[in-house]
């Protein structure tokens, strides 16, 4: 194999299988992603406004994205159970896209990270915004969903890109 890091989560005959954490030393992690729902003009104010027939669209969605952290290890085969100590949703309007820019930053202190809660936060906040504003705009699209920035664990850490 060149240089490049195996697959955790895969054995010697292709298997899938949860990786074993029982021996990582436990330690503080933190992930951040985000994730961008465009939209037109029209439906970024109605939602600014409180305008939308479903309600709120930014409280909504961020619940949901704090929930879906809580449940990542339901939703992601090989996933991790965590005892998150913090989970966060924010979501800003960008005038540029225009649309909606989700953050989500998960935290944990335990022998494995917190990306895959911070990952399926930002996705379903994104997915909310979209399934409350549908009804007035059918063309919005998700896109950017990343991992922002990680701390913490064997691995170490981690800042995308701008």
């Amino acid at each position: 194999m060149s240089g490049r890091p195996a697959l955790t989560h895969i054995g010697r005959q292709g298997e899938a299988h949860m990786v074993d954490v029982g021996e990582k030393a436990e330690t503080q992690r933190t992930a951040v992603a985000e994730g961008f729902v465009r939209m037109l003009p029209e439906t970024l104010a109605t939602i600014l406004e409180g305008n939308a027939k479903k309600g709120d669209v930014l409280g909504t969605a961020r619940i949901a994205g704090i929930m879906a952290a809580k449940k990542a290890h339901e939703l992601i085969p090989l996933c991790h159970p965590l005892l998150l100590t913090k989970v966060s949703v924010e979501i800003e309007p960008d005038e540029a896209l225009p649309g909606l820019r989700v953050t989500a930053l998960a935290r944990v202190t335990g022998k494995t990270g917190v990306e895959m809660e911070a990952l399926t936060a930002a996705s379903v906040a994104c997915l909310t915004i979209y399934d409350m504003a549908k009804a007035v705009d059918r063309a919005m699209t998700i896109s950017g969903i990343r991992l922002v920035e990680k701390t913490g664990g064997k691995s170490g850490d981690y800042k995308a890109d701008a």
